[in-house]
């Protein structure tokens, strides 16, 4: 099946995705088998199509898609024939009978793990998405997210800004700008190597509440794992998190203050069971059983005095706050002036340093741990 017949399916009135895919498991051969498979109404429509196209409403999708693939050549259309055709969706039990794509497809070669989190993150939580995106870049991954407000904006440009590749899939056409604020991301992934816009929507279509969540699925579908970096406890990025346990893909999660809002729904997915992540390393272990087929053979060349700056995984030398401790007992009040940073990020940072066996909570404060190796 080329092209113009898969747009085609993905018109046929009483179809969709879910019931799609369930045709497509049967491999029926074109169009014989697809008219004996498809309900009446569905099997009308392409019969109408095949012997009177003029006659068809759906050769009037056919057309407006084909003009507009054709005025640009970064313009594509991918469908299951095609050979950028992301094959983890085909996991999915209703992956997106077609995808308009904008940008350089390029970006679905490699692995992809998907970033989201709160629409307003804390400066903390920028941070953090800029340092793990920049990172997993450099090692050769490919950011994917849905071009929202906060997390998922500041992600997709810090993968960018780095040299790197990242995805958008969006609840609307790629053409359509939305938030009409991130009009200047939304021409870098058109047109900046590496940058890739998606939708299951033809172009020209605006952006609608029902369509967003149905993205979620695509974004965590073309990934092996989903990082939420920073969210709420009744967070959208809660959508994204569940369906990826539903895609049987791996959920990270990073964890947050106790007082930060907007960290309650990674501490949330922490404790049903989401893997706890401090550095890039924690993410890339865990995905090793993707090894074969989907990791890249070797991490990008970084250069020898660029400091990837993670937040969460500062060099001992340079911890303020574990330079401050020592075996007498420190109180949290006394750490915030010495090591001065706020209080919400001498927590997380405590918390960390306690992960990772080298502080512990005794009574009257803090102490630093002596290490026995």
């Amino acid at each position: 099946m080329d092209a113009k017949e898969w747009l085609v399916v993905n018109e046929l009135p009483g179809m969709g995705a879910l019931r799609t895919a369930a045709l497509v498991a049967k491999q029926p051969q074109w169009p014989h088998g697809w008219l004996a498979g498809l309900p009446s109404n569905a099997a009308t429509a392409l019969r109408l199509w095949l012997t009177q196209p003029d006659r068809s409403p759906l050769q009037q999708a056919v057309d407006h898609s084909f003009a507009w693939l054709n005025a640009a050549p970064n313009r594509h259309l991918l469908h299951r024939n095609h050979p950028a055709w992301p094959e983890l969706l085909n996991q999915l039990p209703d992956p997106p009978v077609v995808l308009w794509a904008q940008g350089d497809l390029s970006a679905l070669e490699g692995p992809k793990l998907a970033m989201v989190g709160t629409r307003r993150p804390t400066s903390e939580g920028s941070g953090n998405a800029q340092a793990f995106a920049r990172e997993l870049v450099n090692r050769g991954w490919c950011i994917v997210s849905g071009m929202a407000l906060g997390v998922d904006g500041v992600a997709q440009r810090a993968a960018l800004a780095a040299g790197g590749q990242s995805i958008a899939v969006l609840g609307c056409g790629v053409d359509v700008i939305y938030p009409p604020s991130h009009r200047e991301l939304h021409e870098q992934l058109s047109n900046v190597p590496g940058g890739l816009l998606l939708s299951e929507h033809p172009p020209g279509t605006g952006a609608r509440p029902a369509f967003f969540p149905r993205r979620n699925r695509i974004v965590t579908g073309l990934a092996l794992g989903t990082l939420v970096v920073e969210a709420t406890e009744k967070s959208g990025s809660l959508v994204s998190a569940r369906l990826t346990l539903e895609q049987d893909r791996e959920l990270f999660a990073l964890p947050g203050s106790l007082h930060n809002v907007q960290a309650r729904g990674c501490l949330q997915l922490l404790r049903s069971g989401a893997t706890l992540v401090r550095h890039v390393d924690d993410i890339v272990d865990e995905l090793q059983h993707w090894s074969e087929r989907y990791m890249p053979s070797s991490p990008r060349a970084i250069a020898e005095n660029t400091s990837l700056d993670l937040p969460i995984d500062n060099d001992e030398l340079k911890d303020n706050v574990l330079s401050a401790l020592g075996a007498t007992p420190t109180p949290i009040d006394l750490l915030v002036q010495s090591a001065g940073i706020t209080v919400s990020e001498c927590q997380q940072r405590l918390l960390m340093l306690e992960l990772d066996g080298k502080v512990a909570q005794q009574a009257g404060g803090w102490v630093r741990l002596t290490r026995s190796w």
